[in-house]
């Protein structure tokens, strides 16, 4: 699973954990959920028996259908409970436009046709495919992007637009969905972050951790059953590590991931107030 990037070189949740492994949206085993609930307002990372209701409703089905409960953990949802969209994220792409003090921002989900060439050039440049390891020929991030756009909708990917122009882009996803829950205790709606900064003009400017902030509260604002939000760049990736930082996230814990060690952070419901 490739390094999440708050500033320059983020990983994706498409690439590492659909493209580069493909057994993308592990949902969380009985031993690795939090002891709390979503809708808990504690920071403490605990243990929890609570599996997300998607899971258990995963395994209604295939228990019904005669099929023992994967033991992949959910590389699609069966037909019955598949979702248009983006509803296992709560429609992103109704969240709207949030004022910053860099300028209104809005996350905008991914057009294939109409954004592609400006991903793609993103990809390309070398600060950025360093960690994304996306850089190539277009059908490269062609795959990448249309993996989570003909998905059951638990990855986003959009574009972030500042002031009117496409600057940045985003994977908004479920990470209590993710592979990442094989690896780290999560909770039930936990939802997962990863970003890069497009336009190298754009970088090293605090951009990142001041738009990180945003997203981050909007996704709270608008997944109410959400308490926390998460992200697991590279530990090599220090300025990203440190935009994670400044945007309010803490520091819980290093993650060894298929691809990487990560630095696992963590912005809270309950503390996005004095944070």
């Amino acid at each position: 699973m490739p390094p999440t990037d708050a500033t320059a070189h983020p990983a994706p949740t498409a690439h590492s954990a659909t493209a580069t492994a493909p057994d993308m949206g592990a949902a969380p085993s009985a031993g690795t959920a939090e002891s709390s609930t979503c809708e808990g307002t504690d920071s403490e990372d605990t243990l929890d028996l609570r599996l997300p209701d998607e899971l258990l409703a995963l395994f209604a089905a295939e228990t019904s259908t005669g099929t023992a409960p994967s033991r992949r953990m959910g590389m699609t949802l069966p037909a019955s409970l598949s979702v248009t969209g983006d509803d296992l994220l709560d429609h992103v792409a109704a969240w709207g436009p949030v004022v910053t003090p860099v300028g209104v921002f809005q996350l905008v989900p991914v057009q294939v046709e109409r954004d592609l060439p400006l991903i793609v050039r993103w990809m390309n440049d070398p600060a950025v495919a360093e960690f994304w390891e996306l850089a190539g020929p277009q059908a490269v991030t062609e795959s990448h992007l249309r993996t989570q756009l003909t998905g059951d909708g638990r990855s986003v990917p959009c574009l972030g637009v500042l002031e009117g122009a496409p600057m940045s882009y985003w994977e908004i996803y479920r990470a209590d969905l993710d592979p990442l829950a094989r690896h780290t205790p999560l909770r039930p709606h936990d939802t997962g972050v990863h970003l890069l900064i497009g336009e190298v003009a754009d970088r090293g400017r605090k951009l990142g951790s001041t738009l990180l902030r945003a997203v981050a509260d909007l996704a709270l604002d608008k997944r109410p059953s959400c308490a926390r939000v998460i992200a697991e760049p590279d530990l090599r990736n220090t300025p990203s590590v440190a935009a994670f930082l400044s945007a309010g996230f803490r520091f819980a814990a290093e993650v060894d991931l298929p691809a990487k060690r990560a630095a696992l952070m963590i912005r809270d419901r309950s503390l996005r107030h004095v944070m």
